[in-house]
């Protein structure tokens, strides 16, 4: 792929290829607003804090409220080495389910869902919602059997295998020069 940006590795390249698909002007620049949205292309499960973090590190000096394809692609590969913003486990998942289920009935009803997920924690927009209810409810019996739907959501973000794979190379060649391992984003 011709980003006009030098890329060092398949990491480098992905997301690269996830932001031009937002780069609507074809200049390396996105709106910083699309941050989110190009995380969440690649696989990542960002908080809203995090996204705002992303925005701020890759802000540009130039063009305020763009971010540059290369300060893009340079922070985020760190983040996405450290395993920041990763989706949580099938296994995770099952046990929040679980805890949001006293009575073991297996499922949740929508109503009951909908409000903890439009008042709890970091709260889902009524948009959000709707885009939610086709895969998690049942169209049979209208509630949310959380298995059927963790089986819906599991998938495992590529993008950080392909992270392990750059970040265990970029060790091994820092070691055959003598040097440490790069360093990585310290835990918040």
């Amino acid at each position: 792929m011709e980003v006009g940006v030098t890329l060092n590795n398949e990491l480098e390249v992905q997301i690269a290829e996830a932001f031009c698909i937002f780069d609507t002007h074809g200049d390396k620049y996105i709106d910083t607003r699309n941050v989110g949205n190009v995380l969440r292309f690649l696989g990542c499960v960002p908080t809203e804090k995090e996204v705002l973090e992303v925005m701020k590190a890759t802000d540009s000096v130039d063009y305020p409220g763009e971010a540059h394809l290369a300060k893009f692609v340079a922070h985020v590969s760190v983040l996405l080495m450290d395993h920041k913003m990763e989706p949580a486990s099938p296994a995770k998942i099952l046990e929040a389910f679980e805890a949001l289920d006293p009575e073991n009935k297996k499922y949740l009803t929508k109503e009951y869902f909908g409000k903890l997920m439009a008042e709890d924690g970091e709260p889902f927009t009524e948009q959000e919602l709707e885009a939610m209810w086709p895969v998690a409810i049942d169209p049979i019996t209208g509630t949310i059997p959380f298995t059927f739907y963790i089986n819906q959501l599991k998938h495992k973000a590529k993008i950080y295998e392909v992270a392990d794979v750059v970040k265990e190379e970029l060790a091994q060649a820092e070691k055959e020069k003598g040097k440490k391992p790069p360093p990585t984003v310290p835990v918040p």
